[in-house]
Formats: C-alpha cells, sequence, structure tokens
C-alpha cells in the first residue's frame, strides 16, 4: 500500500505490536481519545523515557458527523473541510506540544515518535515531527491491515 504522503528523505519504521513503546501508545489511546470509532495515541521517547503524550481529541464527529466522509474525500485530503478531522487535533502533534511544554528542545531533538492507530502522519504532522527534531516515526508492523480505511 502506497502511503498517501512521507516527506523526502524520511521514513516510517515499524515495529511488533506487543513493543513496550508502541503499547504505551495503544494505551493512551484507548484511554484519551474521543474518536471511538478510530482511537489514536502516540508517545514521543528519548532513550526509553517518555517525554510526551498524545492523543486525536474532536467530538465534532460525535455531534456533527464528519463532512469528509460525507463527501468521499480519500485519506490525508480535505481536512480543511472538516473541524473534527483538523490536523490540531492529531495524536501526533498533541504528544508533540506536551513534550514541548515539559521538556527543552535540546531534549526533545532526536526523539523517537510512537504512533497507535494510523498508519501513516499527514503532512501537517510530518511539518511538526520535522520541525520539532523528531528522529524517527514507528507504526506496528502491517500498519495499513490494522487501520487501514478507505477515508
Amino acid at each position: 500500500m502506497k502511503i498517501p504522503y512521507l516527506p523526502e528523505g524520511r521514513e516510517i519504521l515499524y515495529v511488533e505490536a506487543d513493543h513496550a513503546f508502541l503499547q504505551e501508545a495503544r494505551l493512551y489511546a484507548e484511554e484519551h481519545s474521543s474518536d471511538h470509532l478510530h482511537p489514536t495515541g502516540a508517545v514521543i521517547v528519548r532513550e526509553n523515557e517518555v517525554l510526551g503524550r498524545g492523543a486525536n481529541v474532536s467530538h465534532y464527529h460525535e455531534d456533527h458527523g464528519c463532512r469528509r466522509k460525507e463527501l468521499n474525500i480519500p485519506t490525508g485530503e480535505g481536512y480543511e473541510l472538516c473541524k473534527g478531522c483538523s490536523p490540531k487535533n492529531h495524536a501526533e502533534q498533541a504528544a508533540i506540544a506536551d513534550a514541548q511544554t515539559r521538556h527543552s528542545q535540546e531534549k526533545i531533538a532526536e526523539a523517537d515518535l510512537y504512533l497507535w492507530g494510523h498508519w501513516w502522519c499527514c503532512e501537517s504532522c510530518w511539518d511538526c515531527i520535522i520541525k520539532s527534531g523528531l528522529k524517527n516515526v514507528y507504526l506496528v508492523e502491517e500498519a495499513f491491515t490494522y487501520f487501514g480505511r478507505p477515508s
């Protein structure tokens, strides 16, 4: 499966589903995500220390549905059409923001991001990942099989 967006020079790395930090992202998603259909969680890790945690958080879909899904917009496109799909609600950006409130930029730089609940990172999240200096993005092996969906 072709990833909808991947910045030049970057790659997604994969780990087994039982990997400790991936499991921490999964548990955080289960406990904190407001999207009960597709809970997504992320943790930022450096030298085996969790620096930040985040989940996809928006109740917009529960109250209003998803305009992107109504229009059958492909994954990764049309985020501006739905307040619930806004990248500011994405787990990756929430985890980065959490890490930035707790740690210096020097400590965050070269850290890794573990993401549970999705099979790729959107352009806005990649921009945030790169700007914050994160080194690697890890997803579960066979992420598309676990989390792939049409939109």
